[in-house]
């Protein structure tokens, strides 16, 4: 498919304002100004999905840029399943996400599902179309760790204090703009190369190190001299966590945002 664009300014794409809302909000999710992977209708979270596939995306594209006032488009999993002569009172989309019966309500028989075209994983903004990127989720991740300063050491202000913490895609690139909005010297720990330089290129994050010991350096300074600073190590978690361990490291907070949910 195509490069995705979200319509922009006032010209009417679809047959109404009530159904070119959710046109310009699915394929905002997709634009590659907000997307993590667009190309894999991959919004956020590892594998949280806007559509379940192209053609699924191309059909709900072409219901919208059709549906009438008095019509509803029914959504199930990315894909659309049907269109209801409703009320211009009704909601234009109805959308419903990953949803199994209990019983089958696990990891293994939702992959099966997914494997065969079944499903997909929507997150929680991503495929109800109300992505707005990392912006999102700053002021409550900052609103966190300012708690988190009251709670522990008596004040929101977190200069001179150290955060460690992974994870630097949709979710987690707000936490080193969040961190030093704080006042701290953040460490991200982050695996791939193309999400810290993502968030390099939009300033959410202020440095890449080349090495944990470089990282450690230049946290440590920007602590001690009570300057906010965030720093991205290119590593796993999972590896660098435990060596900071060892070596007897310590940080003031440490949090992940790393998504579980998608294995490496």
């Amino acid at each position: 498919m195509a490069r995705i664009r979200a319509p922009r300014g006032t010209e009417l794409n679809a047959r109404s304002w009530a159904t070119e809302a959710p046109l310009r909000m699915l394929l905002n999710n997709l634009d590659p100004e907000v997307a993590e992977r667009p190309e894999e209708l991959v919004v956020y979270g590892g594998s949280g999905k806007a559509a379940r596939s192209h053609e699924a995306l191309r059909a709900i594209v072409r219901t919208l840029l059709e549906l009438a006032e008095d019509e509803t488009l029914l959504v199930q999993s990315g894909k659309p399943v049907g269109v209801l002569r409703t009320h211009p009172g009704a909601p234009r989309v109805l959308i419903a996400n990953s949803l199994l019966v209990p019983r089958w309500a696990t990891w293994d028989e939702f992959r099966r599902l997914e494997a065969m075209g079944l499903t997909m994983y929507g997150q929680m903004t991503a495929g109800s179309w109300i992505y707005i990127g990392t912006q999102g989720i700053l002021q409550g991740t900052y609103q966190t760790f300012a708690a988190a300063g009251v709670r522990h050491f008596g004040s929101p202000d977190l200069a001179g204090r150290t955060i460690l913490t992974a994870g630097l895609g949709g979710m987690g690139g707000a936490q080193p703009l969040a961190g030093t909005m704080a006042g701290a010297a953040v460490l991200c720990v982050e695996v791939d190369p193309a999400r810290i330089e993502r968030r390099l290129r939009t300033r959410y994050l202020d440095e890449a190190a080349e090495s944990l010991d470089d990282a450690l350096r230049r946290v440590r300074a920007a602590a001690a001299a009570r300057r906010p600073l965030s720093v991205g190590l290119l590593g796993n978690a999972a590896d660098v966590v435990p060596e900071l361990a060892r070596r007897g490291e310590r940080f003031d907070l440490v949090t992940d945002q790393t998504a579980a949910h998608d294995p490496l």
